[in-house]
């Protein structure tokens, strides 16, 4: 799906209207397609100025010339209001120049670069400002809300400590060092990021969980929309519903579902962390449903190629194969074809 631009339902994508299974198709399409990007930018941009400014009554000549307008006007009505028209029209072409005036000036203020506002969220007043290069830590009984310029909020749980990279209107990024955050996002994908120890979360319109222990081992959780886990050429989408471990010097493991069976899951990490190898294949595929072709579409790039033709069957058996997508092509890996598979399936996901 999605093989041409979304034009005609970008607005409702960034304005949270889409259902759910389109809104994560079009955030899948959305991070792949540099136009639709753009687009979905300038809407963010223009909602953002249109929040910033102030409310504005009508002045009361207004609603004397519609009034005068009226299709039962007399003709020295009618010529009267037209008279009161022109002039309304040129009052008001002036306020929109003055008013998209204004809007860019907020539009700037709203985006230049700058500090964090940040606020505690267990009950305490305290309040402040986080620049770039400054940590923020909280302890054992303290929670902490920082403001991510206008496209959301990031709740700091317990035992977290947390650095600001950096705050660009193009940029926004942290760095987890340990703890748990809460992330709650609506900006174009590739906007927000997220460093940790064993990979960098990158956000593609959604909110998730992020945790990371001592020793810098993670996972991430998705309760809206999509995001990825990304270290060295790897990549883990993960969509609403779904998590993913990551372990440092490893990466990303493979995401799966959470109402996966817990063979499925033990599987996946033995897989990924620990050499479980075609065993751990074997049982991944015995325990595959029809929504599981999450996992397995990641699992067909990253098993030997021996093994790919038994997940490309396992797929084709939970759901049909789309025009477009070939057993050869998917078998070698080419990315087109794995990328318009993926569109597809996410309609299950």
């Amino acid at each position: 799906m999605f093989q041409k631009h979304l034009s005609d339902t970008l607005a409702a994508y960034v304005d949270g209207q889409l259902p759910p299974a389109e809104a994560g198709a079009a955030s899948a399409h959305v991070a792949e397609c540099a136009r639709c990007r753009a687009t979905v930018d300038e809407y963010q941009s223009v909602a953002g100025m249109l929040r910033g400014l102030a409310r504005v009554e009508a002045p009361a000549s207004i609603w004397i010339s519609i009034e005068q307008a009226r299709p039962n006007a007399t003709r020295h009505d009618v010529r009267r209001g037209r008279q009161i028209e022109a002039r309304t029209l040129r009052a008001w072409a002036l306020a929109a120049m003055v008013i998209m005036a204004i809007g860019a000036v907020a539009l700037w203020q709203i985006n230049r670069p700058g500090p964090y506002d940040v606020v505690r969220i267990d009950g305490g007043s305290s309040t402040g400002r986080v620049s770039i290069g400054e940590w923020i830590e909280t302890d054992a009984s303290s929670r902490t809300r920082i403001k991510i310029g206008v496209i959301g909020t990031v709740d700091i749980a317990p035992n977290t400590r947390m650095q600001l990279l950096a705050a660009q209107p193009n940029e926004h990024r942290l760095n987890l060092a340990r703890g748990v955050i809460s992330a709650q996002i609506l900006a174009p994908p590739r906007l927000f990021f997220v460093e940790t120890p064993s990979s960098t979360v990158v956000d593609l319109g959604c909110a998730y969980t992020m945790e990371v222990d001592e020793a810098g081992a993670g996972r991430l959780r998705v309760t809206s929309g999509w995001a990825s886990l990304e270290w060295d050429q790897i990549e883990s989408l993960v969509p609403a519903g779904a998590s993913c471990p990551t372990r440092p010097g490893r990466g990303p493991g493979t995401p799966a579902f959470d109402d996966a069976s817990a063979r499925l899951q033990q599987a996946l990490f033995d897989f990924d962390y620990s050499g479980g190898g075609r065993r751990a294949v074997d049982v991944v595929l015995a325990e595959a449903r029809q929504r599981d072709t999450l996992t397995l579409w990641h699992l067909l790039s990253r098993v030997e190629p021996e093994q790919r033709s038994r997940i490309f069957d396992r797929i084709a058996a939970l759901t049909p194969v789309p025009n477009g997508v070939t057993r050869e092509q998917a078998l070698a890996l080419d990315p087109a074809t794995l990328k318009l598979w993926r569109e597809e399936l996410a309609w299950t996901w």
